[in-house]
């Protein structure tokens, strides 16, 4: 039976959809995502991830990308991007 969830994998290409903003809010002094009706303050570890969506690198990618940038271990960075992309997926902020 399929729960209809969409599950985020390596291969997966997410995206911020419409209506949903990654936006400096000048009053937190902070980066937020905006959903409708929502808010998320992104800790620097989400906008470093989040920051690198762009609807066509794949989430391997991106976590490739990381590591190197932060010269941390592929597998760890991976699990981490997998693990945030699938909350906000879960949530209906991120699109894959």
């Amino acid at each position: 039976m399929s729960t209809g969830r969409t599950l985020i994998a390596e291969a997966s290409q997410p995206r911020l959809p419409r209506g949903v903003r990654l936006r400096f809010d000048e009053t937190r002094e902070q980066w937020v995502l905006l959903a409708p009706e929502r808010l998320f303050v992104l800790d620097d570890i989400a906008l470093a991830i989040l920051r690198e969506l762009d609807g066509e690198r794949s989430v391997g990618t991106i976590a490739g990308v990381l590591a190197a940038r932060y010269e941390a271990p592929r597998d760890a960075v991976l699990a981490d991007v997998v693990s945030l992309l699938q909350e906000f997926t879960d949530k209906g902020v991120i699109a894959a």
